[in-house]
C-alpha cells in the first residue's frame, strides 16, 4: 500500500511539473499584458503586475491601424471554410478506403498516405508558383479550394480508421433495405463519425485560426490578412511593444480556449477510437 501511495505520489509530481512547465508562457503572456511600457522595462517578466491594466486590450481593440475587428473576421472565415470543407470532402474521400473493396485500393491508400512524409516547406514554392499561375494570388482561393479536395492525407486516414470500427453489419442491413452507397454514407455512417469529425473540425480550425505563413505567403491586401499575421505590425526592427502584442496574443487565443473547452469530449473520444477496429 505504501509503494502505491509512493508511486501514485511520484507520478502526481511529474505530472505538476509538467503543467507549470507548460503553464509558464501563458502566465507570463497575462502578466505582460496587464503591465505598461514602463513597468515592463523595470520590472521582471515573472512579476505579476503591481497595477495591472486592461488599457492594453483596449488599445489593440481599437487601434486604427490593427483594425483588429476586421482582421477577426477575416480569420474566422479563413479557419471554418477551409475546415468544413476539408473535414467533409475527408469523409468523403476515406468512404471507398474504408468500405468498398475495388482494384489497387491498398495501393492508392498508400500512394496517399506517402504524402504525409513531405514537409510543407518542401511544397512552399511549386505551389506559390501554381497559385500565381491561376491568378489566385492575394485571394482566399488558396485556402479554400483545396481545401474541397480531402484537405490533406492526415484527416483521411484519421477518418477511414474510423469508419474501419464501425461494424460492416449496418452496412449490409441497409443494403438489404435497398439503400445506395449515397444513402449509407450520409444516413449512417456520417452520423457515427461524428467524433473524429469533431476532432478533426477543432484540430483544422485551429490551424487556420493560428495560421501565419499560409496568409503572409498568400495574401498582400492588409484588408484581407488575419490576426496573427496583423500582430506583426506590432513589432519593428528598433521597437517591439510587448504589451500590446501580449494583449492582442491574448485576445486571439480566446476563441482556441473556447472550441477546447466545448469540444475536448469529442476530441479525446475522436483520438482514442479512431486507433481501434
Amino acid at each position: 500500500m505504501t509503494q502505491l501511495r509512493l508511486n501514485r505520489a511520484i507520478l502526481y509530481a511529474v505530472l505538476l511539473t509538467g503543467a507549470v512547465m507548460f503553464m509558464a508562457p501563458l502566465y507570463i503572456m497575462v502578466s505582460l499584458s496587464l503591465k505598461t511600457p514602463d513597468e515592463i522595462s523595470n520590472s521582471s517578466m515573472w512579476s505579476w503586475p503591481a497595477h495591472a491594466t486592461l488599457a492594453n486590450y483596449a488599445k489593440v481593440l481599437t487601434d486604427p491601424e490593427l483594425n483588429f475587428f476586421r482582421k477577426f473576421v477575416n480569420t474566422l472565415f479563413l479557419a471554418a471554410a477551409p475546415t468544413i470543407a476539408s473535414v467533409l470532402t475527408g469523409a468523403m474521400v476515406a468512404y471507398p478506403f474504408a468500405r468498398l473493396r475495388f482494384p489497387g485500393r491498398d495501393r492508392l491508400f498508400l500512394i496517399l498516405l506517402s504524402t504525409m512524409m513531405l514537409p510543407g516547406v518542401v511544397t512552399m514554392i511549386p505551389g506559390y508558383v501554381l497559385m500565381a499561375n491561376l491568378g489566385w494570388i492575394n485571394t482566399y482561393k488558396p485556402f479554400i479550394i483545396p481545401a474541397f479536395f480531402g484537405g490533406g492525407a492526415f484527416g483521411i486516414f484519421l477518418i477511414r480508421q474510423f469508419m474501419m470500427a464501425i461494424p460492416r453489419e449496418l452496412d449490409e442491413a441497409a443494403k438489404i433495405d435497398g439503400a445506395s452507397h449515397a444513402t449509407i454514407f450520409w444516413r449512417i455512417l456520417l452520423p457515427n463519425c461524428a467524433p473524429v469529425l469533431a476532432t478533426l473540425g477543432v484540430l483544422g480550425f485551429v490551424g487556420g485560426f493560428k495560421d501565419f505563413l499560409g496568409p503572409l505567403l498568400y495574401l498582400s491586401d492588409p484588408d484581407l490578412m488575419n490576426l496573427e499575421v496583423a500582430l506583426r505590425s506590432l513589432q519593428s526592427s528598433h521597437k517591439t511593444e510587448f504589451h500590446l502584442l501580449m494583449a492582442g496574443s491574448m485576445i486571439v487565443l480566446l476563441p482556441i480556449f473556447l472550441i477546447f473547452l466545448f469540444g475536448q469530449r469529442y476530441f479525446a473520444r475522436g483520438i482514442t477510437l479512431s486507433g481501434g477496429k
